[in-house]
């Protein structure tokens, strides 16, 4: 299948008359991955027996700071509607800021306290910027579904959160991380790694498989296990270095106490050379299910 390309809004809305339900959007910000693949396969899987994909490319400047990778972020769209053909995707929507944002964006998505925290701590206005793009999206797309990566799971349990909270009848899936052979969960900016940089880069999923296996023994050994590793690794050459390590309630993204049970969510966010990364693995404490 050749998807249909809309670079404008009336292009998409064009589109969007002649899909077929139910309509599953995936949004990205293009460069697409194997991680991106597995969204686009798992999307066509809602859609079926007799529905559409769509996908949006749109690198996003509202979530990027005034010292961020906007300017190089990768923009390979050939290459994107390459594997959306491949995976069946039925319309991409590739629009220019002016179709997104066509003058300044005064009213933009609170996150609340739980975008607050760790990685919004770390980029302020980071999830303001990616819920109101989201939320753009799923006006202009109207899908009946959304397509999101667990590897960022911070972003995932905000757009279920402003879903439910603003009553918007869209269903939220999450697809698992997708990780090299190496263990590196697979994102765009893995590209940016030298060969250096990425041996040091894979004590990052090492650290987090460190935690998961001491989730037996409580909170505190979990981070102690994982901390232990990221320690060691900000001696490495080149170093890595921490931004945050935390063990979080997957439905607050509150840090959990010393005696708490149940699922959780231990997550990281570091750099090397110029790169910075998150990953997160998901764990059950206190025998829980």
């Amino acid at each position: 299948m050749i998807p249909v390309l809309a670079r404008t809004r009336l292009g998409l809305a064009a589109a969007r008359r002649g899909l077929r339900s139910p309509v599953v959007l995936v949004p990205t910000m293009g460069a697409l991955h194997e991680g991106h693949r597995a969204l686009l396969r798992r999307a066509r899987e809602i859609s079926q027996p007799n529905g559409s994909v769509v996908v949006s490319v749109f690198v996003n400047p509202l979530q990027f700071g005034p010292t961020e990778d906007l300017a190089r972020y990768p923009r390979t769209l050939d290459a994107d509607l390459v594997m959306c053909a491949e995976e069946g995707v039925a319309v991409v929507f590739a629009p220019g800021p002016a179709q997104m944002y066509p003058r300044e964006q005064m009213i933009t998505i609170d996150p609340g306290p739980m975008g607050q925290v760790l990685e919004g701590a770390s980029r302020p206005g980071f999830f303001t910027g990616v819920l109101t793009v989201v939320q753009k999206l799923f006006h202009l797309v109207k899908p009946d579904e959304a397509v999101f990566g667990e590897k960022d799971a911070q972003q995932l349990a905000l757009v279920r959160r402003m879903t439910e909270d603003l009553d918007l009848g869209i269903g939220i899936t999450g697809v698992p991380t997708v990780r090299d052979p190496g263990g590196l969960a697979v994102s765009s900016r893995n590209a940016y790694l030298s060969a250096e940089e990425r041996t040091t880069a894979l004590v990052l999923p090492a650290a987090l498989r460190a935690g998961v296996e001491a989730a037996g023994t409580g909170p505190d050994a979990v981070l102690k296990a994982a901390r232990a590793l990221l320690d060691e690794a900000a001696h490495a050459q080149p170093p890595l270095v921490t931004d945050y390590l935390a063990l979080v309630d997957p439905g607050t993204f509150a840090q959990v106490g010393t005696g708490y049970a149940g699922r959780a969510v231990l997550l990281a966010a570091v750099k090397t050379g110029s790169t910075r990364l998150i990953d997160n693995m998901p764990l059950v404490l206190g025998g829980a299910i």
